[in-house]
């Protein structure tokens, strides 16, 4: 089913929707929960919150691009789920990645004054890369897939990976404080 018509099926509160998307895009809000949680039970779970988020976030809004959205809702939840389950222990792969993303941000504590600015800086800065880096760059930082993963299904060595992430986020650091994003 296409996803106009999804989203139209939320609109009209048919619980279809939640069959329909979930046939549609089970297995990649699966594979973008499991990347952050590493446990098969926490990513079931947090897939079905994920379309319970759906649920109640349509409407009002009406997204266009339905997977973007449920990738944004998922790894919301799963992030959420991470954090609360690591306040005593931390998992090394996705607190790793977390930290190396933190990095780039010039003054980190600093609030941003408006997201949509720093949303339109990263899009720009990502529209700058070329393919593969930004395939690395969101791989990592997006889907937190580990440097192994990456490196493996890139056909790239770890230490060729770690590299290009590491330059990347240099200039992903200088790209957001030259577009004066931060306080």
């Amino acid at each position: 089913m296409e996803d106009e018509k999804i989203v139209t099926l939320y609109w009209e509160r048919n619980e279809d929707a939640i069959r329909e998307t979930e046939q549609k895009y089970g297995k990649y809000c699966y594979t973008i929960a499991y990347n952050i949680l590493r446990s098969r039970e926490d990513s079931d779970e947090c897939v079905n919150d994920t379309w319970n988020g759906a649920w109640n976030a349509m409407p009002p809004e009406r997204p266009t691009k339905l997977q973007c959205f449920l990738a944004r809702i998922t790894r919301n939840i799963a992030i959420d789920r991470y954090r609360y389950d690591s306040a005593q222990k931390r998992g090394a792969e996705v607190e790793s990645a977390i930290n190396e993303y933190w990095e780039c941000i010039p003054n980190g504590d600093s609030s941003i004054q408006d997201e949509y600015v720093l949303k339109q800086a990263i899009n720009g800065f990502l529209e700058s890369l070329n393919v593969r880096t930004r395939v690395i760059f969101m791989r990592r930082y997006w889907y937190s897939m580990s440097v192994k993963d990456i490196a493996d299904s890139m056909r790239l060595s770890e230490s060729h990976v770690s590299v290009i992430l590491h330059r990347t986020r240099n200039k992903f650091k200088e790209y957001l404080t030259k577009e004066g994003v931060f306080v």
